[in-house]
């Protein structure tokens, strides 16, 4: 039998291959920051470095839309 997906889903396997840890913002994040608005929030707010390996998950408020933000070592 095939597996299905749910209506509306997209399979993206091998699009992150990350090993570490993943943080998860308990508050909505403001989804108009781009990449140097969520690194101030994650200096700022949660106390980390942006580039220190970790991924930083922040959602809207609504909790449907989702930015990750995460080091590859060659840029944010």
């Amino acid at each position: 039998m095939q597996d299905r997906k749910a209506r509306g889903t997209v399979e993206m396997l091998g699009l992150i291959v990350h090993h570490g840890q993943i943080l998860l913002a308990v508050e909505p994040g403001d989804m108009r920051l781009g990449i140097d608005g969520l690194s101030m929030v994650v200096q700022q707010a949660l106390g980390h470095a942006p580039c220190a390996g970790l991924a930083f998950v922040f959602c809207n408020r609504a909790g449907y839309r989702v930015k990750i933000l995460l080091w590859d070592a060659t840029g944010v």
